[in-house]
């Protein structure tokens, strides 16, 4: 029995190795589009993380934005510039299509029970585009200027259904209501943060 077990722990080490060694922290990913960013951060819910380059000269944010789902879900990632929860905040939401493409805009989240329908935010971003590859969606674009600094409230969503190019209702527990950090900093040096 002893003799038969041994492989088998081998292979399920060898195994469990090749699993750690693959999963992409924010640190070591490389994005398909080659796009570089100095600075990112993996969050603590929603498996995940955001990447940002800052331009001082524009006051302006580089990010993007990703997170694991499925082809039927959506993501958000957001500002919110007078507060630290949901309502307020200034989204950037992206989710494949029923054409099959992704699709990414802009909208306000203004009470518990937003539209989600693309809107203007109260400060300006630019080139917005998404991408979905392995079970993994992921928000560019470029935030600001920004008017009140590089310190900023900032929440991130997922939610599993899309109806007519509209995201519905995201889960109201665990961590979907986790999804909220006070105060990320957006330097131009990567160890400030």
């Amino acid at each position: 029995m002893a003799l038969t077990s041994t492989p088998i722990l081998i292979i399920c080490i060898v195994i469990s190795l090749v699993y750690i060694s693959s999963a992409q922290t924010c640190s070591n990913y490389t994005f398909s589009t080659n796009q570089v960013f100095n600075s990112c951060i993996d969050l603590p819910v929603l498996q995940s993380h955001l990447h940002w380059n800052y331009i001082p000269s524009t006051r302006s944010i580089q990010i993007a934005y990703r997170a694991t789902q499925t082809s039927t879900g959506w993501i958000a990632w957001a500002i919110n510039p007078t507060g630290t929860s949901m309502i307020g905040s200034q989204a950037i939401v992206a989710f494949l299509n029923a054409n099959g493409t992704m699709t990414a805009y802009t909208t306000p989240i203004t009470s518990y029970n937003p539209s989600m329908k693309q809107a203007a935010l109260s400060f300006r971003v630019s080139n917005i585009s998404a991408t979905y590859a392995k079970n993994e969606m992921t928000i560019f674009g470029v935030v600001g200027p920004l008017n009140n600094g590089t310190t900023v409230n900032h929440v991130w969503q997922a939610g599993s259904s899309v109806v007519n190019n509209i995201p519905q209702m995201h889960p109201t527990s665990g961590p979907n209501i986790q999804s909220v950090k006070e105060f990320i900093k957006f330097t131009a040096n990567p160890k400030e943060n």
